[in-house]
Parts: C-alpha cells; structure tokens; sequence
C-alpha cells in the first residue's frame, strides 16, 4: 500500500512538473532591422526563409515566413516569435508601392532589397541560401542592409 501511494504522489509530482513546462523552450525570437531606407513610402517586407533552394524568390511564394513593418524616420524593424532554432535566411524588400513583389526596371530591381549576409548584390554577386544563410540558436538581432540599384 506504502509502495502505491509513493508512486502516485512521484507520478502526480511529475505530471505537475511537467504541465508548467514552457512549450516554447526550444524557439526563439528573431528581430530584423534595416536602416537607410531612401524614403519613408510603402512599407519593408521581411521574408524568412528555412530551406535550401528558396532563394532567389522573386515572386514570394517560397518563404517560412513572412511579415510586413512600417517605416519610421527611414528604418523599419519586425520581430518573428516563436522559430525553432536552424538555419535561416533573410530577404528583405522595400515595397514603395505596396505590391508585394521585387519590381525591375531593365533587369534590376527599382525597389531596394536586401538579404542577410550582403552588403552588395551585382551578377557575380548573386544571392542565394547558402550565402544568406546563418543559424538561429537563441534570441537574435540581425541588421540587414537594403540595397538600391
């Protein structure tokens, strides 16, 4: 009998001890900033990207996640809650007319984009998600530079 009630209270201690577990202990928070935006128009489009091959994505539809943010005195800041720790890249674009896609003159861009790991984007120079690519193993700040062609 002393057995079966020591059991059931190790078991009841258990089972409360892991009810109050933080089911979010293994993710984390990641804040992207940009700075030296070349006007306050449209907003900053912040792609998060968790695969190989996913970038370059012009047309969006590749991304982990991906959230919008509001440009304040030429710079824009978001924060993603709640990512598993593992390999990440940025892409960033400074939607001026709020369309949600990389606009381009000629062949570049006439939008500004960025992407983590670059502080120039040319044709020998081309992103990708390897070059882009860093790890999330806890609470991180990343500045990206957004590039104008």
């Amino acid at each position: 009998m002393k057995t079966a009630i020591s059991t059931l209270i190790t078991f009841m201690y258990l089972l409360t001890l892991f009810s109050f577990n933080n089911p979010n202990a293994d993710t984390c928070s990641l804040t992207i900033e940009v700075k030296n935006l070349r006007n306050s128009k449209g907003v900053v489009q912040f792609a998060l990207y968790n695969k190989d091959g996913s970038i370059p994505d012009q047309d969006y539809k590749k991304y982990y996640k991906i959230q919008n943010g509001e440009i304040v005195n030429g710079s824009s800041v978001i924060t993603f809650r709640n990512i598993p720790a593992g390999t990440y890249s940025i892409n960033i674009l400074h939607d001026e007319n709020m369309n949600g896609k990389i606009d381009k003159g000629f062949i570049l861009p006439i939008e500004g984009v960025g992407f983590s790991n670059f502080q120039s984007i040319n044709l020998k120079n081309r992103p990708n998600f390897l070059k882009s690519s860093f790890e999330l193993k806890g609470d991180m700040i990343v500045s990206v530079k957004v590039i104008y062609m």
